[in-house]
C-alpha cells in the first residue's frame, strides 16, 4: 500500500467545513431578521448566559462559557462595540461587569430561540447519523485525557523531523 503524502492532506477539514457551514447557516437567520450588524456567533452563549444570571464580572461570565478569562474579555469587548452589553468597573480595580444593554435584551428572544432551534437541529441530524458524530467527538475527548493531542503531535513530529532530509 502507498503511503499518502501528508502534506497533500487536510484530514480534518470536513470537520472544520461542516463547522462552518453550520455557523454560515445560522447567522444567515439572524440576517434575514435583519440583526446580521451586531450578532457573531460568538455571542450568542455569553448574551443567553447574561439574561439568565444577570450582569457578571468577565472571569465568572467565562467560567460559565467554559473559555479563557482572555478570549471572553475579546468577546465582551467586541459585544460593547457592537453596542450589546456594558462594561463596568467591578468592586475592585480589576474587575470589570458585563451588563446586556436595551439592544441585547430586544434581541433576547431571537437568541434564545436561535439556540434551542440549533440545538434540536443538531441532535435530529444526530439521530440520522450511523454513528454519531458527539458520540465520536466524546470518545476522542476521552482518548484525549488518557494521552493529551499535545503530546501526540510532539511524538509525531519527532518522527516527521527523524524522517526528514538533512
Amino acid at each position: 500500500m502507498t503511503e499518502i503524502d501528508l502534506l497533500q492532506s487536510s484530514y480534518y477539514r470536513p470537520l472544520f467545513q461542516l463547522l462552518h457551514d453550520m455557523d454560515r447557516d445560522i447567522l444567515a437567520l439572524y440576517a434575514d431578521r435583519g440583526e446580521s450588524r451586531v450578532i457573531s456567533s460568538r455571542f450568542v452563549g455569553p448574551l443567553i448566559t447574561l439574561s439568565q444570571r444577570g450582569p457578571l464580572p468577565v472571569k465568572e461570565l467565562a467560567a460559565a462559557r467554559e473559555v479563557t478569562h482572555s478570549a471572553m474579555s475579546q468577546t465582551a469587548s467586541a459585544m460593547a462595540k457592537a453596542g450589546l452589553v456594558t462594561i463596568d468597573p467591578g468592586q475592585d480595580a480589576r474587575t470589570r461587569v458585563v451588563s446586556p444593554t436595551a439592544q441585547a435584551r430586544r434581541i433576547m428572544p431571537l437568541l434564545q430561540a436561535e439556540w434551542r432551534a440549533t440545538e434540536a437541529t443538531v441532535r435530529a441530524l444526530d439521530d440520522e447519523l450511523a454513528y454519531p458524530l458527539m458520540q465520536a467527538v466524546r470518545e476522542a475527548l476521552e482518548a484525549l485525557k488518557q494521552v493529551s493531542f499535545a503530546d501526540r503531535l510532539q511524538q509525531n513530529l519527532a518522527e516527521q523531523l527523524a524522517k526528514a532530509p538533512e
